[in-house]
């Protein structure tokens, strides 16, 4: 399972979100048909422009909760953003959605981008890292 985790800033919008993911895939040499689902916080789970994307690109939605005290694999975050820590909870959004949405096992494929808005990482589950 391969998972693009997102944040984003308050209304990004359709088009970022899209633009985030394919920065990401681009980085590690992989196309959007690698995606098996987009995953984001409860946090972020109004954010239309996620989940008109991950209409757009035909995939589903995975919405965790992830908060600082019990991020899955904390240390396994790669980023740390204050603002996200103090605003959303978690030390990494898009890192912490990915990771939990991929399962036990998971890891990241590198480091979150930011493009614009946006913010893109991808974790793969256990089973496939």
């Amino acid at each position: 399972m391969i998972v693009a985790g997102i944040g984003c800033r308050k209304g990004a919008d359709t088009a970022s979100v899209i633009a985030a993911i394919d920065a990401v895939l681009a980085g590690h040499s992989l196309d959007r048909s690698a995606l098996s689902v987009l995953a984001t916080t409860t946090f972020k789970k109004d954010e239309v422009g996620i989940f008109a994307a991950a209409r757009k690109l035909g995939l589903e939605v995975i919405v965790v909760e992830v908060t600082a005290a019990d991020e899955p694999g904390g240390e396994d975050t790669l980023t740390r953003s204050e603002i996200s820590l103090a605003i959303a909870g978690s030390s990494s959004v898009s890192e912490s959605a990915a990771l939990a949405a991929a399962g036990e096992g998971a890891r990241l494929l590198g480091p979150r981008i930011i493009v614009g808005a946006v913010t893109c990482a991808i974790a793969t589950s256990g089973a496939s890292a």
